[in-house]
Formats: C-alpha cells, sequence, structure tokens
C-alpha cells in the first residue's frame, strides 16, 4: 500500500503544480470568462457562428480555423485588399471557407444580427475599430473587444483561441511559423542597424513609425533587428494619437524622427521605395543617403499569420547571406 502511494505522490504534485502555475488550466471547459477592454465576456459554450467587425483581426480566427462565417472589409481592389475588400495575404482562405463579406466603413447592425453570431469581435484600436457600435453590438451577442496595438500577431491568436475554443489550433500555427523564423534568422546578414521601420504614405507626405510594441516591431526585432528610436520631439507629438503601435511623423519632423541607418517600409512595393526615395524632407537621413531602404511587401500592413510568413519570405530575399 505504501509503495502505491509513494507512487501516486508525484502524480499528484505534478497535478497542483499545473494548477498553481496555470491558474486556468481548470476552466478549459464552457463556460468561460474572457477578460476584454470593455470587462469579461460570458461565454456559455463554444461559438459555432462568429463575426468579425475587424478585418484586421480576421486573418488571425481564419488562422485558427475559428468558426467565422463573416467579416467586415477595407475598400476593395485596394492595394492591400481584393475585390471584396478582404486582405490580400488570407483572401482565398477566406473565400475557401465561405466567409461573408458584410460591409466596408461603418458597422452594418442589420446585416451583421442577420448572421445570427453568437460572438462578435470588435478591434479596440485601428481604422477599423467599431469600438463607438460596442452598446449595440453587444445587445446581438456576446462581444469582445481586442486590443492589437500592443500585442504580436502570436498574442492576438491566442486572444481569439481563448474565446473560440481552438488553443490547439493556435499554438500549432505558432510554432509551425516559430521554426521557420528559427531557419529564416539564421540566414540572415542585416543591413546597417538600427533600422526605421515604418509605412509611409506619399500623398500627405506622411510616415508612421512602427514601435518595439507594434506586431511588426515584435517581429524584426525576434530576427535580431534594432528599432531606430526617434527623437524626443517625436515621441512627444505623437502622444495624442494614444496608440502604442504607431508614431505618426509628418513634414519638417520627417527628417529628425527617420535616425535610422536603414529603412523597412511595409505596406509597399517598388513604387513605394521610390517615392520615400524622392521624398525632399528626408533626403539628409541616413538611410536615404546611403541607399539603404527596403520593401516588405503591399501585404505587410497588418501582421497575421499570414503576412508575417510572407515577411518572413521577403526578408529572407533581401538579407539571407550570400
Amino acid at each position: 500500500m505504501r509503495t502505491s502511494l509513494l507512487r501516486i505522490f508525484p502524480l499528484l504534485l505534478l497535478a497542483f503544480s499545473l494548477l498553481s502555475v496555470n491558474p486556468t488550466y481548470a476552466e478549459e471547459g464552457w463556460p468561460r470568462h474572457i477578460a476584454s477592454v470593455k470587462g469579461d465576456v460570458v461565454l456559455k459554450q463554444q461559438p459555432k457562428r462568429i463575426i468579425s467587425t475587424s478585418v484586421t483581426l480576421t486573418g488571425s480566427l481564419l488562422a485558427i480555423d475559428a468558426p467565422i462565417v463573416a467579416s467586415g472589409a477595407t475598400m476593395p481592389g485596394h492595394r492591400i485588399s481584393d475585390e471584396q475588400g478582404f486582405f490580400r495575404q488570407w483572401s482565398k482562405v477566406a473565400a475557401a471557407k465561405g466567409v461573408k463579406r458584410l460591409y466596408s466603413g461603418e458597422p452594418n447592425l442589420e446585416t451583421i444580427a442577420a448572421e445570427k453570431p453568437d460572438l462578435i469581435i470588435v478591434s479596440a484600436t485601428g481604422n477599423d475599430s467599431a469600438l463607438p457600435f460596442y452598446d449595440r453590438l453587444a445587445a446581438l451577442a456576446p462581444t469582445l473587444v481586442v486590443n492589437y496595438d500592443d500585442k504580436s500577431w502570436q498574442e492576438v491568436e491566442r486572444v481569439l483561441a481563448q474565446a473560440s475554443g481552438k488553443e490547439a489550433e493556435a499554438e500549432q500555427s505558432i510554432q509551425r511559423y516559430a521554426q521557420r523564423e528559427q531557419e529564416v534568422k539564421a540566414k540572415l546578414q542585416l543591413p546597417p542597424q538600427p533600422v526605421s521601420a515604418l509605412v509611409y504614405n506619399p500623398h500627405n507626405h506622411l510616415v508612421n513609425l512602427w514601435t518595439p510594441k507594434s506586431a511588426q516591431g515584435k517581429l524584426l526585432e525576434s530576427l535580431g533587428f534594432t528599432l531606430a528610436e526617434p527623437p524626443a520631439v517625436v515621441l512627444q507629438a505623437s502622444q495624442r494619437l494614444r496608440r502604442r503601435d504607431i508614431i505618426p511623423v509628418q513634414g519638417e519632423n520627417l527628417v529628425t524622427a527617420l535616425t535610422g541607418n536603414s529603412a523597412l517600409i511595409f505596406a509597399a512595393g517598388d513604387e513605394g521605395k521610390k517615392a520615400l526615395l524622392a521624398e525632399p524632407l528626408v533626403a539628409n537621413s541616413p538611410a536615404i543617403k546611403n541607399q539603404q531602404v527596403y520593401t516588405l511587401g503591399e501585404d505587410s500592413f497588418r501582421l497575421d499569420y499570414y503576412s508575417a510568413n510572407n515577411v518572413l519570405t521577403r526578408l529572407e530575399e533581401l538579407f539571407a547571406k550570400k
């Protein structure tokens, strides 16, 4: 009898340690309480009909095979979107899964209600945020508000996985990416550091710099890149925006903001590179003077499993050791 107890005791210790290290371990079933910007969301059972009001978050829902039936969209036929307004990096996956386009721009509550959702996903920031409509959306179905301006795409996936019961699928996609990331990292010979990582709009001479809190900044740092820090005057001017992922810079601040020895332009191809090199306001920036400017593809504007893999491919093409 004593021998049996001695064998069982270590197993009991392991079980208790798992419970103490991970307080949600005993709450993996349903109902679930999911933390949200607007307070806890109670999900009585695993969702079967998810609607995303955020085209940014739709890619992460697709990557974890969540039961998303419909999504808001961005401007159709744009350089970053297909004819429905779905991001190009996952639009074929959405079509294969029969995801319906709901609207572009302001949420259409009647269209959303007609889909009979049992979970609605809303982004807390960005142009695709439906936060002003939260109360009306929450009256239709449990509504989860997700911040993506301070998270990696992997962290966003895990939040959505907890809400959809797709934790295993999320970890599988994250581990697939992690393995490929390590393979690509070993091949890279980085350009001159630090780097200014940015999105550039030549029409209004606006640069949005990615911060270390952004998904883009986190991806680059995980590969060994060092993000250039803009001067204090630029950082102070950005605080009004109350976003943690970008620092908007315009006008005379442009030349002082681009302090990197290299520039990585997201959401851009060759035309974007030409436009930045021709921008007179940044002509004296180190990266511009030394022609150390690189583009990471049109589909890198918002990162998810699909676009992050595409960025890895692009970085490998640009910087693989000869």
